[in-house]
C-alpha cells in the first residue's frame, strides 16, 4: 500500500487536471466545466482533447454550477473546476440548491485548498469550504493527500451518484500511496500503526504527519498512528473510534480549526461518548498576514515540528 521507492514529490493539481483526459477517454459522458481557469486547474489538455466536452463559462462560478447542473441532468458527469474559495463561497447557493437538492452527480474541484494559496492572499485561500460543504446535505467532501490516491479518488467519482466535492493543495505532496492502495467513499486509511496516539489528518499535511510520528519514536519511543482521513463527508466512524483507543488524538488540516475535519472528529467521539485527549490543529480563527504556505504552516503549528512538539506536549501530560 505505502510508496516504498525513491520519494518524489507531485503538485495535485497537475495530476488531477492531466488525469481528467483519462477520466474523458473512458467514459463519453465525461464534460470539463471551467471559469476562465483551465491553465491554473491544469485541464488544458482535456480541453484540447475533447474540445466538444469542454465549456468555459467565463469568470461566472454561479453560472458555472447552474450550468454544470444542467448538464447533469441530460446525463453528463460534469467536472467543474475554479478555485476553492470561489466555488465554495461565490457558488455556495448553486452548489446547494442547483446540484445537491437534485442529487445530481456534478464534480466540484476545487484547488487552492486551505492556505496553499500562499501570497495569493486571504481572497484566495479556502479556510472555510469543508465547514460549508460538509452542511449540505447528500454533498460528499473529499481531499487527496498525494498524487496516487488522488486518481483513485477521481476513479471513483465516475461510478458514485451524487454530488461530490474535491479540495486539493497548490503545495507539493509526498509520494505516500503505491498503485495497489484502495479508496472509498466514506473511508480512511492507516499508513503507520500505533497505540501511544494518533493523528488524524487529510490533504497536505498527512505528509508532515508521517514524518511527525517517526521522529516522536526516535526521540521518545512512542508510536503514534498516522491516519489519512481522506473522506471528510461521509467520515469513517470506526477509524475514530479505533484512534481513541490510543488516548490521544490530534487533527490537523489546513482548514479552520473551526468546521473542518478537527469539527467532525469530534463530533463522532462526543457522540460514541470516548473520553479522550483531543486537540484540533489548523489555521487559527483569524484572517493571517498574506505569506507562503510553508511559513503560514509552521505559524500554525501543522508542518512537522508543530506536530511533533503538540503531541509530545499531550503525551508529557498523562
Amino acid at each position: 500500500m505505502l510508496n516504498k521507492g525513491k520519494e518524489t514529490v507531485s503538485y495535485l493539481r497537475n495530476v488531477m487536471g492531466a488525469y481528467m483526459t483519462e477520466l474523458g477517454k473512458r467514459d463519453e459522458k465525461v464534460v470539463v466545466v471551467n471559469a476562465d481557469l483551465s491553465g491554473t486547474c491544469r485541464n488544458t489538455d482535456f480541453c484540447k482533447a475533447y474540445p466538444e466536452r469542454a465549456f468555459n463559462t467565463g469568470i461566472a462560478e454561479q453560472n458555472m454550477i447552474s450550468f454544470a447542473a444542467g448538464l447533469a441532468h441530460e446525463g453528463f458527469i460534469p467536472y467543474t473546476f475554479s478555485m476553492a474559495p470561489f466555488l465554495t463561497m461565490r457558488a455556495c447557493e448553486q452548489c446547494r440548491t442547483d446540484v445537491a437538492y437534485a442529487n445530481l452527480s456534478v464534480r466540484l474541484m476545487g484547488v487552492y485548498a486551505g492556505v496553499s494559496g500562499g501570497i495569493s492572499g486571504a481572497t484566495h485561500w479556502a479556510l472555510e469550504d469543508c465547514g460549508i460543504m460538509c452542511a449540505i446535505p447528500g454533498m460528499v467532501v473529499l481531499e487527496p493527500s498525494d498524487a496516487v490516491q488522488a486518481k483513485k479518488m477521481l476513479d471513483a467519482t465516475l461510478q458514485y451518484n451524487g454530488p461530490i466535492y474535491i479540495r486539493s493543495s497548490v503545495e507539493p505532496v509526498k509520494d505516500i500511496y503505491d498503485e495497489n492502495c484502495q479508496f472509498e467513499v466514506g473511508s480512511s486509511t492507516v499508513l503507520r500503526e500505533g497505540n501511544d496516539g494518533t493523528f488524524l489528518c487529510s490533504g497536505v499535511i498527512v505528509q508532515y504527519a508521517l514524518e511527525a510520528a517517526e521522529i516522536i519514536r526516535k526521540q521518545v519511543g512512542a508510536e503514534i498512528r498516522v491516519v489519512d482521513m481522506y473522506s471528510i463527508k461521509p467520515i469513517d466512524e470506526n477509524a475514530i473510534v479505533s484512534a481513541c483507543m490510543t488516548g490521544n488524538i490530534i487533527v490537523a488540516q489546513d482548514h479552520n480549526i473551526i468546521g473542518g475535519l478537527g469539527s467532525m472528529v469530534a463530533t463522532v467521539i462526543a457522540e460514541t461518548g470516548n473520553g479522550v485527549k483531543f486537540r484540533i490543529l489548523g489555521i487559527n480563527d483569524k484572517f493571517e498576514a498574506m505569506a507562503h504556505a510553508n511559513y503560514l504552516y509552521r505559524l500554525n503549528g501543522i508542518d512537522t515540528n508543530g506536530l511533533v512538539q503538540s503531541m509530545l506536549n499531550m503525551l508529557r501530560s498523562n
